[in-house]
């Protein structure tokens, strides 16, 4: 990896001498590095077992929530598209980071209402996004149901069959449900900038308790979905939620959708981890399906 490493910051201009990298915790899926060099600082991720567009994926999201300049991302110094057999890898900003406190969390609640702000004339996005190592296949969509019903559920769904997580009544469910999700979620909200994986894992506060985002899996969709994950496991602080909707309220009816949005990320999880996620999806399905 350290060859991996100089010969990215040789790309970037950095010729100086390596004077420390140390692994660093990164997420689930990846190495994580802190590279020192006489120039700089940086943030290094790799893998050896992603698809070619991985990292290509990721920068994308950050320089598009970048170019918005409504909250704040590590800037994107170089990334590769990894051939068979080589390690990709993306060089990032370093965040020295700092205990948040309630400022920086109504700081991130202002500046993601500032990001959902920004929008496009169509929901979804153009190319696959990824959630973990799950890919999300993505398509522009006239409809926001048919974005998150087809592009979202269904391969969700098909997952857990071919995964065999989806016993007969649930998997009964789920197709009841999906196919009445255009009478429970609005068919045309405005098309938000999305972060489209936003838990308490994927932000930071750096110097001056200013908030970043991190690893982002951006789309187009309605912001009560992105919402509704922030509070899935264990929620964010409640001056988030006030500093938010001081600038972007909620729709009407957010509490009635909330588990239907939910539901997405859980089934990511139980077509990752397994059944501990199965007995939050039956609890949703039950709530708005017939026994």
């Amino acid at each position: 990896m350290k060859q991996v490493i100089q010969t990215s910051l040789y790309r970037l201009g950095d010729h100086s001498a390596i004077k420390a990298i140390q692994k660093i915790s990164g997420g689930d899926i990846n190495e994580a590095f802190y590279v020192l060099t006489h120039h700089g600082e940086y943030f290094v991720k790799g893998n050896n077992n992603v698809p070619p567009h991985f990292f290509k994926i990721e920068a994308l999201g950050l320089d598009r929530i970048a170019q918005t300049d409504a909250i704040n991302v590590p800037k994107v110094y170089d990334y590769n598209q990894p051939g068979k057999g080589e390690t990709g890898f993306i060089v990032l900003e370093w965040i020295e980071e700092e205990v948040g406190n309630s400022r920086s969390v109504e700081q991130l609640g202002t500046h993601l209402a500032n990001l959902h702000q920004h929008t496009a004339d169509h929901f979804g996005f153009d190319q696959p996004t990824f959630i973990g190592e799950l890919t999300q296949e993505n398509h522009w969509r006239d409809s926001w149901v048919e974005y998150y019903r087809d592009d979202r559920m269904q391969p969700q769904l098909q997952l857990a069959v071919e995964h065999n997580t989806l016993p007969l009544k649930r998997r009964e469910r789920l197709e009841q449900l999906l196919s009445r999700l255009d009478q429970l979620l609005p068919h045309h909200p405005s098309p938000s900038l999305l972060h489209g994986d936003l838990w308490g894992g994927n932000y930071l506060v750096g110097r001056k308790g200013v908030p970043y985002l991190i690893d982002p899996s951006i789309l187009y969709g309605d912001h009560a979905f992105e919402l509704a994950f922030t509070e899935l496991f264990g929620g964010f602080p409640p001056p988030f939620y006030a500093a938010y909707e001081e600038v972007m309220p909620l729709p009407y009816g957010y509490e009635d959708m909330k588990p239907l949005y939910q539901l997405y990320y859980l089934l990511v999880h139980l077509n990752m981890f397994g059944e501990s996620y199965g007995p939050p999806v039956d609890r949703i399905l039950a709530r708005y399906t017939e026994n």
